[in-house]
């Protein structure tokens, strides 16, 4: 490790109970998700996770926010407060509050600084431009947006508190094509802005070649391959990486 590593995972194990229990069972039998996961990462990277679903993609994700806190092994992180963009921008947003509520929260409930009306108002305002919507749509409700502009709201949530580390959770796989590439556009542009590093976690290895820097394919919970996103590509060294890659029609393997 050195002084810009970030985020550092160290033989990880994630377990989850097993809620389906058989009759006169008194205990929840635990399931082992994720297998000695290790791997660094250093400031203003992008890290993709790729894989098939059920990998554990997710799972890693929450662990390392704090979600999921029954593991083993060692989760460092050099800053606080990292924060989780979800997959699906229709269920993360309150649909009884307005776009300017929602934003504020953040900040409303931060125990490391009490922010003035008038300052969470500034902060909101910083905030919209950075994820490019029009100040009027702090009085409107989720329901009044896009799918998009939900999309850059739960961004512009994620940003209210300066994380330097942000994990987007398949962000793009709920919009159109149209509209992915337009949040992949912000999210790079805000990278490079802000120098913030992200974690990057999707099934589509196309998405993943756009924007990440290294690459970590995970297969039933164990990382399968990992190392910068060109090479990975090019001559992937395990055998699941080269059936993702022919399945993605990116490259074809005998």
């Amino acid at each position: 490790m050195n002084e810009k590593t970030v985020l550092r995972v160290s033989n990880l194990n994630v377990f989850y109970k097993n809620r389906k229990r058989k009759l006169f069972s008194k205990k929840d039998k635990k399931i082992q998700a994720l297998f000695d996961v290790s791997f660094e990462m250093e400031e203003g990277e992008v890290l993709a996770i790729a894989g098939e679903s059920g990998c554990g993609k997710s799972t890693l994700a929450r662990a390392i926010v704090g979600i999921n806190k029954d593991y083993t092994g060692e989760i460092y992180q050099k800053y606080s407060r990292p924060q989780m963009i979800f997959q699906d921008p229709y269920n993360s947003l309150n649909p009884a509050k307005k776009i300017g509520w929602l934003l504020e929260e953040p900040l409303r409930v931060d125990k490391e600084r009490k922010w003035t009306q008038r300052e969470r108002k500034e902060r909101v305002e910083e905030i919209m431009k950075e994820i490019e919507l029009p100040l009027n749509m702090l009085e409107r409700y989720p329901s009044q947006l896009s799918g998009g502009q939900r999309q850059r709201v739960c961004i512009g949530i994620a940003l209210m508190r300066n994380p330097k580390l942000l994990i987007a959770d398949e962000p793009v796989s709920a919009l159109d094509v149209t509209i992915q590439a337009q949040i992949m556009e912000l999210l790079l542009n805000l990278h490079r802005k802000l120098g913030i590093s992200i974690i990057f976690i999707s099934h589509d290895l196309r998405v993943v070649y756009q924007i990440s820097d290294h690459v970590m394919v995970m297969k039933n919970g164990k990382v399968e391959e990992y190392g910068k996103t060109s090479e990975v590509y090019r001559n992937p060294r395990a055998e699941y990486t080269k059936q993702l890659l022919t399945a993605a029609g990116i490259k074809k393997y005998k």
